[in-house]
């Protein structure tokens, strides 16, 4: 079930999306079995699933790791907070790698405005360029998730990669330690959350901080204070 359209559809604002359409897997998934949240599937199902979120436009994203992913979501523009974040406040990388960019044919494009009205995010519309009216693509925001190329009725758009390789997490927790350098809360999500209060948890995150590039450990040297970790980093160097 789409939790984000489960929960709009309270308030009566849910779109007509597919309601039993996100997918969980592993131990996230045997916990929302276990207590009903949620139904067994085998893999052809999930196959059928994934094949309805693409026949109704939903944006198709799993768990930004690049092991042990948890879940696949298939997000719509209107329901999904992730969605409306992004429409609000643009792409968070540690949240969602974007590896892919539309490119519209200008020669071939009619301007017809599917794809901006197919996009979730509002990430393409119509400017002046050199007195012309073209279809451009906000590149900062745009998610890459290839909605606007599927509703081009004159394949004038096609996938690009990014020219800048952003380099997918390894991990939830690698992403966690990511997101929390990024807003300057690294000592929060280690001290102040009792879930990640464990000795696996920790050595998790340890683990994590050291596989940082050089700018980011200085970051989180910066945020902790901590003479051992100082220690450790240079050690590592």
């Amino acid at each position: 079930m789409c939790y984000w359209r489960h929960k709009i559809e309270h308030i009566g604002l849910a779109c007509d999306a597919p309601m039993d359409i996100c997918m969980t897997f592993n131990n996230t998934a045997n916990s929302l079995i276990k207590y009903d949240f949620a139904k067994r599937i085998d893999a052809s199902e999930c196959k059928e699933l994934l094949h309805q979120a693409y026949e109704s436009n939903l944006v198709q994203c799993g768990e930004n790791v690049r092991e042990g992913v948890n879940f696949i979501c298939n997000c719509c523009g209107c329901c999904c907070e992730a969605m409306l974040a992004a429409k609000k406040f643009g792409n968070m990388h540690p949240v969602q790698t974007i590896s892919f960019i539309p490119n519209i044919d200008s020669n071939t494009c009619v301007k017809c405005e599917q794809c901006i009205k197919a996009c979730p995010i509002g990430a393409i519309n119509k400017v002046l360029k050199d007195d012309y009216v073209v279809i451009k693509v906000d590149e900062e925001r745009c998610l890459g998730c290839g909605v606007c190329v599927r509703n081009c009725h004159k394949n004038s758009i096609i996938l690009l990669k990014r020219k800048e390789k952003i380099i997918t997490p390894s991990s939830s927790v690698y992403r966690a330690v990511l997101m929390a350098i990024e807003k300057g809360q690294l000592q929060n999500l280690i001290f102040d959350n009792e879930a990640l209060s464990s000795h696996r948890a920790m050595a998790a995150i340890l683990s994590s901080i050291l596989k940082l590039s050089p700018a980011k450990k200085l970051m989180t040297s910066d945020q902790l204070k901590s003479v051992y970790l100082d220690k450790l980093l240079s050690v590592k160097k």
